[in-house]
């Protein structure tokens, strides 16, 4: 009988041990587990910052100058795919699937500014004799007719230093004496190859090719294809990205 009951006792214990280690089991983490969590976070982060360098970009809006087109507040994506981008920290750059045309909303680094992003609208390509007068945009002896332009202080044309640059690219008749470019009326000016002539929307509330010049083909960063949010950013209002949404503009092409 004492027997017995040892052997029942040790039978119990074996199960009870048996039941506890199989219960261990069952909670225990796989040792490769974390290793497969780590190869997708990292899998994960390589296409991020690939998608980011190479294929897509943010923006926001946050002045005026290519209103109507784009608005202080809106969020878009840039294609920089479409146009080529440069490898970080090399002088190498990948070319884009497609070329750049006049009347692009492009994405660039500006000449005056190293550190800033800017978008305008694509005008002046090389080989082209572009001029300005009354604010009517003349193309190779063409004037343009520009439904996207807005213009909303016609009556303080104005000059600038910065605009003594053109001086280096007027055609051959024009008098380099007398010659003083202003906001609405200068030109007409000779692109020279390998260079790109950009202006805002809004022409009368946009610093752009007319004062900082001609930008290098290598500056441009992507295509601006589409808006993905829009909120009124000049508003007063409290918490105005939740209150002030233009769902109009959200999900829309940038033309």
């Amino acid at each position: 009988m004492g027997k017995s009951k040892r052997r029942k006792r040790n039978h119990s214990s074996s199960l009870s041990n048996s039941h506890a280690s199989s219960s261990d089991e069952n909670h225990e983490v796989p040792p490769n587990q974390f290793e497969e969590w780590g190869k997708s976070l990292l899998v994960a982060v390589v296409a991020f910052f690939f998608l980011r360098i190479f294929i897509l970009q943010t923006f926001v809006i946050i002045s005026g100058s290519m209103e109507g087109t784009l608005l202080v507040g809106d969020f878009l994506l840039a294609n920089r795919a479409a146009v080529g981008v440069r490898i970080p920290g090399t002088e190498i750059r990948i070319p884009g699937y497609s070329s750049i045309s006049r009347g692009d909303v492009l994405v660039f680094d500006p000449t005056h500014e190293p550190d800033m992003k800017l978008v305008k609208r694509l005008i002046g390509m090389p080989g082209d004799t572009i001029s300005m007068r009354e604010s009517v945009l003349t193309i190779n002896g063409e004037l343009q007719i520009e439904e996207y332009v807005k213009h909303v202080d016609p009556d303080s044309d104005h000059t600038h230093p910065m605009m003594s640059w053109q001086l280096e690219h007027l055609i051959d008749s024009v008098e380099k004496v007398s010659y003083r470019p202003t906001r609405d009326n200068w030109g007409p000016l000779v692109i020279p190859s390998g260079r790109y002539f950009m202006l805002g929307d809004n022409r009368h509330s946009s610093l752009d090719s007319r004062y900082w010049g001609l930008l290098e083909r290598w500056r441009f960063e992507g295509r601006a294809t589409f808006l993905y949010f829009s909120y009124n950013r000049e508003s007063f209002r409290p918490f105005p990205w939740l209150r002030e949404v233009r769902w109009d503009r959200a999900f829309s092409l940038v033309e």
